[in-house]
């Protein structure tokens, strides 16, 4: 198969491996071609600009958008979620595509209290990013193409793991207050999602791609401290990291959809993701 990652970056870089092992053509997408994997043919382009796009290839059979913004603020979320997204579509008018996969993130919910939610849950996102991401959600799947979202929890993996690093260094404080749950995904259960969902013949419109448990905050980080044999974080006040300042949000994510599709998680739950890692 003839395939196009949007966006090959952390995640990107990921699936390309697998895809390149199973012996598919698989181009990358980036402004500038230097840290893509071997054997990934480069497209040199940006996606917020169209006229940049005008050497895509031809004959796809399955695209990936996995763009991510370059800044935390309403303007860069719009250019790589909506912006982006609209010029691609438009550079790929007349192709048949089999599939478009436009990755989002779980952040296009608002629950702030602990609630579970699942591909049915309704979306009204409060914040910027949240909303971008719901934008561009609409605009694949109003592409010419039959598309699917996956919506991934917060992603970890090697080089993305600094929360080990504040643990271990005692840098790290947990908010104050009712339980704060999270939701996690390994990059490499990223990439095998994104692969397995494109083998099926006929997938749904949505997915959220979140491991099997998600955690209390405190679990996670006194489990990682226990790990690593230093004290557990304490409880006080602390300043919003940056991705918290964007909105708070407290929600458990159901990943039942996927797993009826027959994945199995390579990392089902923090414990065996952030125990390869340590």
């Amino acid at each position: 198969m003839k395939i196009l990652i949007a966006g090959c970056g952390y995640v990107g870089s990921a699936l390309a491996v697998r895809l390149l092992e199973e012996g598919h053509d698989v181009w990358g997408l980036k402004r500038h071609s230097a840290g893509l994997p071997l054997g990934i043919k480069p497209v040199v382009a940006d996606l917020a600009c169209v006229d940049s796009l005008t050497s895509l290839p031809s004959n796809l059979d399955s695209v990936f958008y996995l763009a991510s913004a370059d800044a935390i603020d309403d303007s860069a979320y719009r250019a790589a979620y909506v912006d982006g997204i609209k010029n691609l579509v438009t550079a790929l008018k007349g192709q048949t595509i089999r599939r478009f996969f436009f990755i989002s993130s779980t952040r296009v919910y608002s629950q702030k209290n602990g609630e579970w939610v699942d591909e049915a849950t309704a979306t009204n996102p409060v914040t910027f990013a949240g909303q971008r991401l719901l934008e561009g959600e609409q605009i694949a799947l109003n592409a010419p193409w039959s598309a699917t979202v996956v919506r991934f929890g917060g992603i970890y993996g090697p080089g993305r793991a600094g929360l080990i690093d504040r643990i271990r260094e005692g840098k790290t404080i947990l908010k104050e207050g009712p339980p704060v749950y999270t939701n996690r995904i390994h990059v490499d259960d990223c990439a095998a999602v994104l692969h397995h969902l494109m083998t099926l013949k006929s997938p749904a419109d949505l997915y959220l791609a979140v491991d099997c448990e998600p955690a209390e905050q405190k679990e996670v980080y006194g489990w990682i401290a226990a790990r690593l044999g230093v004290p557990a974080p304490v409880v006080g006040k602390k300043e919003p990291t940056a991705y918290e300042s964007r909105g708070e949000s407290n929600k458990r994510c159901r990943n039942n959809r996927l797993l009826a599709t027959g994945y199995k998680f390579l990392y089902p739950t923090f414990r065996e993701g952030y125990g390869s890692l340590i």
